[in-house]
């Protein structure tokens, strides 16, 4: 047997037009392609001349990011790397390679730009009917900052890091003072300085996070990426943003992406809805929803020509416990016109006490009632009687539990996991973005819209196909 060796002398010819370096049907060309679809004026991208040294084009530098970003090279270094070895950012960028100071300013500069390309996108796919608009999924996953958990701190902590900075900034000063008289050597005088200018500087970043949790009363803080959020995931706990997608239901296609400091996906839906809506240019028929977004005080604000599929805490706790169960709030009937509530055996229960904080009315059955009844210990073990909560916002929150249970809303909502849910495992997965690489929302939010981006283009390709998707690009 014999093996198969290279040869690195051997004379090869490669085609002396870059345009031959990949082929016709390469996807690289799609994404050259889309980017010069794009209207980048509007974007706020001038393209002008000015006097001075000769700069990269802007579409140049937008091209390698995206396409970057959509094989997992998201490093400036690494992108300058590929502009010199690999064949398909040569042909992208016409054989220029900007090093990676270039590249990275160019990110940072026009991010609030870099921002606004997911949109143009989502209106390409409008115009190519691959998105119609009319059923929205949302979802939110946590992805980690670029920054340690270490760094994340209560007031609690900063407190007590302090009080042990001070003593061992007092320590070390009369250590300084020791050397000093003794008059030993500089040696260890200059790194005993160096030491306390070190523990200084912590202490006065930590005062700045205590300072800042002062004033926006929040619960934690982190000082390399002050907008992150200490969050939970499978990996633990980690400096973390949340990451909201919103999918349309057509081909699962990103309508709109962006990272909240919020780890709770509570009282959201309704933001992302409207900016959803800005996009397309019209509401949607359907939002759907899991139940981390189930707050009826952001649901109720929500346009009521949309209809909201999101289900209630208490009903998906009913179905999947006891479905038998005759003594929940359901099994009571509200009585509108005496403003009361009747239990299945007849017993009327009257408004008792009302809750501002909880923006609900209690309503209770007369205890002698609910203690010489059969059920009593199931319906209830309270011997003042039998009470039901009924919302401010009841008859919003009972036609939000109507939408979800309908037969539409069954359909759609069983459509939600396999519409949204395998976005972020591209992201994560494929993508390698399960950490971002920029610090502070903003530059962030670049980094969700390029990601969004290139999952959009990735389904493009694989929903027309590449010669196809090309003809409608340029034509």
């Amino acid at each position: 047997m014999a093996y198969i060796m290279g040869l690195r002398m051997q004379n090869r010819c490669l085609p002396l037009i870059i345009d031959d370096y990949v082929g016709p049907d390469d996807p690289v060309r799609v994404y050259d392609a889309f980017v010069d679809t794009l209207d980048l004026p509007s974007l706020g991208i001038l393209i002008e001349s000015k006097p001075g040294p000769d700069e990269y084009h802007p579409a140049v530098l937008l091209k390698l990011l995206i396409y970057g970003y959509s094989y997992g090279i998201r490093s400036s270094r690494k992108l300058e790397r590929a502009c010199c070895h690999n064949l398909s950012f040569q042909w992208l960028t016409g054989g220029l390679q900007p090093d990676y100071r270039t590249i990275a300013r160019f990110r940072i500069r026009y991010k609030e730009q870099i921002k606004q390309i997911l949109k143009q996108c989502v209106r390409i796919c409008v115009d190519l009917e691959l998105i119609e608009g009319n059923v929205l999924f949302t979802d939110g996953s946590k992805f980690r900052a670029n920054a340690s958990i270490n760094n994340t701190r209560t007031q609690e902590k900063c407190e007590r890091a302090l009080e042990r900075l001070d003593k061992t900034i007092d320590s070390l000063l009369e250590e300084c003072e020791h050397i000093d008289q003794e008059e030993e050597g500089t040696a260890s005088l200059v790194k005993l300085r160096k030491k306390i200018a070190d523990k200084e500087q912590l202490s006065q970043k930590i005062r700045k996070s205590l300072q800042v949790l002062q004033e926006t009363k929040a619960t934690s803080h982190n000082s390399t990426d002050e907008e992150s959020i200490k969050a939970k995931n499978r990996q633990g706990i980690h400096a973390s943003y949340n990451v909201q997608i919103n999918v349309d239901g057509q081909n699962g296609l990103i309508v709109h992406g962006e990272a909240i400091s919020d780890c709770n996906d509570y009282n959201h839906l309704k933001e992302q809805v409207d900016k959803s809506s800005q996009t397309l240019g019209h509401h949607p028929e359907y939002v759907c929803a899991d139940s981390r977004y189930s707050s009826i005080k952001d649901l109720k604000e929500i346009p009521a020509d949309i209809q909201v599929i999101v289900p209630d805490q208490e009903v998906l706790v009913k179905e999947r416990t006891d479905t038998n169960d005759k003594s929940s709030k359901n099994d009571f009937t509200y009585d509108q016109a005496s403003d009361e509530y009747i239990c299945p055996i007849g017993t009327r229960l009257k408004l008792s006490t009302i809750s501002n904080k909880r923006d609900s009315k209690v309503y209770r059955a007369y205890g002698p009632t609910c203690r010489s009844c059969l059920h009593l210990g199931i319906c209830t073990i309270n011997k003042s009687g039998r009470g039901v909560e009924r919302s401010f916002y009841e008859e919003i929150q009972q036609r939000i539990i109507a939408n979800y249970k309908s037969t539409r809303g069954q359909q759609i909502y069983k459509l939600r996991k396999e519409k949204v849910e395998h976005v972020y495992g591209h992201m994560k997965r494929n993508l390698g973005a399960g950490q971002f690489m920029l610090r502070g929302r903003d530059k962030v939010n670049a980094e969700v819209s390029l990601l969004s981006t290139c999952f959009n283009i990735a389904r493009m390709i694989t929903i027309v196909g590449i010669p196809q998707l090309l003809m409608k690009l340029t034509g």
